[in-house]
């Protein structure tokens, strides 16, 4: 049941209107501090849940497993109650991304090689037509006010590993299972090197400084946008735009989301099984709140996709349509699933400076 002033407590904060800060913390603490003992019990603090977390309209129902979950995160000492002093410190951080979050749209790989060329995603098993993805992505760059946009790019040199052409530039490793010889495009082979790498291999595509490489024409590029190539390295693939598939290098993305204080990420384009996916697994990994653009993604295999979005999920990203992407960038809907995303964050930055591993500013 929802709070009758609910929309008096939080809702003043929706699109930064009003910056919640500590003075709002303490008047939000003595408003479900309701029996005044200075602390927040479970029947307290399960109020102040169903006031947070809404759609705009009406509470989301958090399970009994979300709601203690996101209690022991925030709670400090483990006392089972919520201390004004905990409310202060953990608590603040927490509400203060869930009520004014900082949204970033990154577009993965909208490259002409990969709507209308050499691996057009029309041609892979999937079926889907890249070309798709441009309406939604641009009525969300004429509807959205994020904080930031971000094109990435496959930027491959002509002798890339991934191309199948170029398989008998390298020797295959004794435990590939397929031979250099029978190698195809979409097999997975393994190379030899300074490390082994398995790769499967692609159409030549995305090639510096080509036609195939240029983000297509239709698509919108706002003025202050910023571009970020992976894949340039022959030696080894990159599908996330933060690092190498061997984890050896990084771009930086993740530099350039942490200097403007990204809590949010959207991640759309192509191929959703692929690039998107493991952008969107490395920012989970990074401490980014992940949420994938279902209708503003296109992949190579229907299988992979479905695999690739329950990786997803049970990183803590979650999958909408763009429809419900302004109400969740401006604060008016704060899903459940991010919010306790969000209080694992906040728990895990508070035991790294406990335990002296990065020091607070």
């Amino acid at each position: 049941m929802e709070s009758p002033d609910r929309d008096n407590v939080f809702d003043k904060f929706v699109d930064r209107k009003k910056i919640f800060d500590k003075q709002d913390c303490i008047q939000c603490f003595q408003r479900y501090d309701v029996d005044g003992d200075g602390f927040l019990n479970k029947k307290e603090f399960h109020q102040l849940l169903s006031d947070v977390f809404c759609d705009g309209s009406q509470s989301y129902k958090l399970t009994e497993a979300q709601e203690g979950e996101i209690l022991t995160l925030l709670d400090q000492d483990q006392d089972g109650q919520i201390s004004k002093a905990e409310f202060l410190g953990n608590c603040y951080y927490w509400l203060k991304q869930i009520l004014q979050p900082s949204s970033a749209l990154i577009v993965v790989d909208v490259q002409n090689d990969f709507l209308d060329g050499n691996l057009a995603l029309r041609n892979c098993p999937a079926g889907q037509d890249g070309l798709g993805v441009i309406p939604a992505i641009n009525s969300l760059l004429d509807t959205v006010n994020f904080d930031l946009v971000v094109y990435t790019r496959d930027w491959h040199p002509a002798d890339h590993i991934s191309f199948a052409e170029n398989k008998h530039i390298r020797r295959f490793h004794a435990t590939s299972q397929i031979s250099q010889t029978e190698a195809k495009v979409h097999d997975t082979v393994i190379f030899e090197g300074s490390s082994i790498t398995e790769q499967k291999l692609w159409p030549t595509h995305c090639v510096q400084g080509s036609w195939g490489a240029e983000l297509h024409t239709d698509l919108k590029v706002p003025d202050d946008s910023i571009f970020v190539d992976k894949g340039k390295n022959p030696e080894v693939d990159s599908y996330s735009a933060f690092w190498d598939n061997n984890k050896q290098s990084q771009t930086e993305l993740v530099q350039i989301l942490s200097k403007r204080n990204i809590t949010d990420v959207y991640v759309c384009g192509v191929a959703y099984d692929v690039c998107v996916g493991f952008t969107g697994l490395d920012a989970a990994d990074h401490g980014f709140r992940v949420i994938a653009l279902d209708d503003a993604c296109r992949g190579v295999d229907l299988q992979h996709i479905e695999d690739m979005k329950k990786s997803l999920q049970d990183k803590g990203a979650i999958i909408i349509n763009t429809c419900k992407v302004k109400d969740i960038v401006e604060g008016s809907d704060r899903p459940p699933k991010l919010g306790l995303q969000t209080a694992r964050n906040v728990a895990l930055a508070r035991t790294l400076v406990n335990n002296n591993k990065v020091h607070p500013t």
